[in-house]
């Protein structure tokens, strides 16, 4: 081929994009809507779905092949969801992919864009579907036991420091859900026994009050209750209760790892199957069925571990009961 005439084609194939562009299909995109920040630590809203993807590739989609994915992040600020939410929904994207309190904005921001949502409480309980198994309207997704399980973290709390009558619940009551997440700890106190000090962080910066409180009201343990706000600041938590002696039990196993007395919460096997099912369902979903055909599944898998370690320094001494319960102990 002559010189010229390759340039030539090169300057006709110049107009290509344009024209095929027009023919081409749209790629679909998935809005994440993620409550903490963009960060792939320990504690991210995305290390908390590690099977999302793997879920996705099982019905056909890789992010940047086929499928886009546009990220909003509250970075903790729960009152600035309904805004990421907006933005999502101005974006047109096909989906909305998010966890407790992102599903509670998105579903006030659209009934037409499907939801698929990874919680820790009864979805039904607060309203964000019809029932588990025809969720009706445009959310879908899965749900684990957190808040349900509330009473038995006081209760195991309880059984490690039975001589501790006064318990910190402590709280983020900028999430929208938090009668639901505290339901049933107060009547599981009464039966214990227990007062209860319920004391709320919306920052990083109310911790070292917190901690100061508890100390002043003669605390003797404290009930971490699921939210971002600390699910991204696990470690941190951990090392304050190290810090200032107090007993406490959290739902992650990250917790215990870092220095925590106690978790009890789904594992890291139960985590990355949720992950996987909300893949799985944002795959159908792009490929065309409905939100409402598709039930809410549950994940019922919980697990307790103990720090020994951090027991013998808090002069706790660990009740066999307890121990031939754990699913894992740290020494």
């Amino acid at each position: 081929m002559r010189r010229r005439d390759f340039i030539a084609g090169l300057g006709s194939a110049a107009a290509w994009p344009l024209s095929v562009q027009a023919q081409r299909p749209t790629m679909p995109v998935i809005g994440f809507l993620g409550t903490g920040s963009p960060s792939l630590g320990p504690g991210s809203f995305m290390s908390r779905f590690p099977g999302f993807n793997q879920g996705l590739s099982e019905t056909g989609f890789v992010e940047g092949r086929n499928v886009a994915i546009e990220y909003r992040w509250a970075d903790n600020h729960n009152e600035r969801l309904p805004a990421l939410a907006a933005d999502l929904v101005r974006q047109q994207v096909s989906v909305i992919v998010t966890n407790g309190p992102g599903a509670v904005a998105a579903k006030a921001t659209t009934t037409t864009i499907p939801i698929i949502f990874n919680l820790a409480i009864d979805p039904v309980e607060v309203g964000l579907v019809a029932s588990l198994s025809r969720p009706g309207g445009n959310l879908t997704g899965v749900t684990s036991l957190g808040a349900e399980v509330g009473p038995k973290r006081l209760e195991l709390l309880h059984e490690m420091v039975p001589t501790a009558t006064n318990i910190g619940i402590l709280s983020e009551p900028t999430n929208p859900l938090p009668e639901a997440l505290s339901k049933g700890l107060q009547a599981a106190a009464d039966t214990l026994g227990l007062q209860l000090h319920v004391l709320n962080a919306t920052t990083v910066r109310d911790f070292d009050g917190v901690f100061a409180t508890l100390r002043q009201r003669g605390v003797g343990g404290l009930v971490i209750t699921p939210a971002a706000l600390f699910s991204n600041r696990t470690e941190q938590l951990a090392r304050l209760t190290i810090d200032h002696a107090v007993p406490a039990i959290f739902a992650s196993r990250r917790f215990v790892v870092a220095g925590g007395l106690m978790s009890y919460g789904a594992g890291l096997s139960a985590a990355t199957e949720t992950g996987r099912v909300v893949g799985t369902y944002t795959g159908r979903i792009l490929k065309g069925e409905k939100p409402s055909d598709l039930p809410v599944q549950q994940s019922t898998r919980v697990e307790l571990i103990i720090n020994l370690k951090t027991a013998k320094w808090l002069g706790v001494t660990v009740p066999p009961s307890l121990l031939t319960r754990a699913d894992g102990v740290i020494e």
